[in-house]
Parts: C-alpha cells; structure tokens; sequence
C-alpha cells in the first residue's frame, strides 16, 4: 500500500492515526486563515486578468471531475458566442506554455492535453494561474473568457465565477488536511457561485443552496491508435478484460465499466501515472480498457489491443436554472 492509499484510508474514518494528526490540520486551517487575510486586506496582492475568469475548483484533495466540468463549459461557452480559453496548473508534467491537441502529456500534463483535444480551445499550463492567464490572452487577443481548471485556492487570480466539485466520499471524514481530505473548511461552499454534486450520493451538507448534479455518460469505446476505430461494449463481452485507471478515484471508472454489462480484472495505478510499456506486460495478451484521461499517455506504446472510454457531463439542476445558462448570467452581469 502506498503512503497516498493508506492517507485515502484513514481519511474515511476517524481513527487513532486521525487524532495524532488532528494539531497538524488545525495548523494547516490557522496558516490558510491568515493567507486568506493577508489576500483580503491586500496585503497579498491579487491579480485581475483582462477578460472574466470562471474557476473549477473542489475542497478535497484528488479528482472530483473537474476536467469532464471544464470540458463542458467550454463547450457550452462556445455555442453561446463565447471564446474561451483554459489555463491549468499542468500536473504532471515537465513544460509550461500552450498546449495542443498532440502535445506531449510527459511535457505539458495528461489533463491540459485532454483539454486540449475535445474542446480545441487555447489550452496554457503554469503553476503561476496568473500568469498563464496573461500568457494565453497576449497569444490569443479573441479570448474573452478564461476557465481555470482547479485554482480555488489559488488566491493570486482574480476570480468572476467559483465552481465547487464535491461528492460524499470525497469528503471522507469532513477533516481538513492531514487529518482528513480538506484542502478548505466545508463553509468555504457558503461563499462559491454553484456546487456540483459528481457523486451519487446526496451530500452529507445542511445550509446550502441545492448543488447541481452531474452525470457522466459514454458507452463507445475508440482504439487507442489513430485509425479512428470505434467499438460498442457488447464487443468485449466474450474478451478476456484488464480496466486500468491511473486517475483520483478508480471506482468511478470501474463501476461505469460494469454497468455496461463487462466483467474484467483490474489495474490501478496512482493518479497521472506516468504509464511505460512494462506496465501492460502481463496484460498484453487481454483486451485493455482505460480512460481517455490515461490513454492520452499511452498512445505511444503501441499497444495493439487497447481502447479507452470518452464520457461527456450532463449537469442536471434541481430548482435552478441550467448551469451554463447561470454562469453566463452571471458573466453578463459582471461586464
């Protein structure tokens, strides 16, 4: 067990190892409260970019779908007259800079690169949030609306519209780092624009406004190669299966598996796994199923037998206008 699953572990409950660690989490929630300040009396100084900024953040530590979010925001954007462009911190990878459909995921990130491919949208990695801001605009003076994958806690950017992903088991004990998954407090939700439920559960949350929900749909695979080849999952019923995921959360993409009637054995590996073909040698002889996530690094393996899954977000609102339709809104009123 790596020292990141055994975290995962205590942090779903509250365990003798939780209450060492809880003086750490109150330390951690007294530094983040003064950076807060700091950023609040502009001590700290922020930055406002030339065009609105929607941010696609969570409050818990590891994946919570933000990339299936930005993706549909984008598009969304775009049919309602939009140009957006995507900046990320480009975990993962090496490089910053623009990233492009055929980037490199080793360089530039497995997700910007993602990004990058489904929405063609300009796509900038930088630790730096403002300054891959200010990067992609002065690249592309058209944009004029900027959605940042993750940086709710990137308090340098200026921000027009906060996007919150949680889900039930994300929030584990409900602690804040180390002691439990918290990157912030949960009332950190009371002062966001929208919360997205990607759970299935309903949230263990009292107080807030109804969250969106979202669903991620897809049941058509496409080879990994580049002959465009696509295949029903009634294909690999009679096939000896291996599903390998290297992304936050496994399960999710297990159980979308098994819904769609396949049995398999699986792989799994640490989130932006930096995959090498070593890592398939026991499996070569299967039928490999893995997210479009993970196959934008093992495109270059020539693995003859792989396929991966594209899913789509669906956001379903409860008593509130479409998401997209409140976030332009939104937008509207700021400019």
């Amino acid at each position: 067990m790596t020292m990141q699953d055994w975290f995962q572990q205590q942090w779903q409950t509250k365990t003798l190892a939780h209450l060492l660690l809880v003086p750490m989490s109150w330390l951690f929630q007294a530094i983040t409260a003064i950076r807060r300040f700091l950023y609040r009396i502009h001590i700290l100084r922020s930055y406002r970019l030339a065009v609105p900024v929607i941010v696609v953040g969570n409050i818990t530590v590891g994946g919570t779908g933000k990339t299936p979010l930005v993706i549909y925001l984008a598009e969304q954007l775009k049919q309602a007259g939009y140009t957006p462009g995507i900046i990320s911190r480009g975990y993962g990878g090496s490089q910053t800079g623009q990233v492009f459909a055929d980037s490199k995921a080793e360089h530039m990130g497995d997700e910007p690169v993602l990004m990058a491919k489904r929405t063609s949208c300009p796509v900038w990695v930088n630790p730096d949030r403002v300054a891959a801001g200010q990067a992609l605009l002065l690249a592309h003076p058209t944009c004029d609306v900027i959605i940042s994958d993750d940086g709710l806690q990137h308090l340098r950017l200026q921000r027009d519209v906060e996007i919150v992903l949680v889900n039930t088991p994300a929030l584990g004990n409900q602690c804040l780092l180390p002691a439990g998954p918290l990157r912030e407090s949960i009332t950190r939700l009371a002062s966001v624009h929208y919360i997205v439920n990607s759970g299935e559960q309903a949230l263990p949350i009292s107080g807030l406004p109804p969250p969106y929900l979202m669903r991620l749909h897809g049941d058509v695979f496409q080879s990994l190669t580049d002959d465009g080849q696509t295949q029903a999952a009634t294909f690999f019923k009679d096939k000896r299966i291996c599903a390998v995921a290297a992304i936050g959360h496994p399960e999710r993409f297990f159980r979308a598996l098994s819904a769609l009637g396949l049995t398999f054995e699986r792989k799994v590996f640490p989130d932006h796994h930096a995959f090498k073909l070593q890592d398939f040698v026991d499996v070569l002889t299967y039928s490999i199923l893995m997210t479009e996530k993970d196959a934008v690094k093992c495109q270059a393996l020539s693995l003859t037998d792989a396929w991966y899954l594209p899913v789509s977000a669906e956001i379903v609102a409860t008593d509130a206008p479409p998401l997209s339709a409140a976030v332009i809104a939104t937008l509207t009123h700021t400019q």
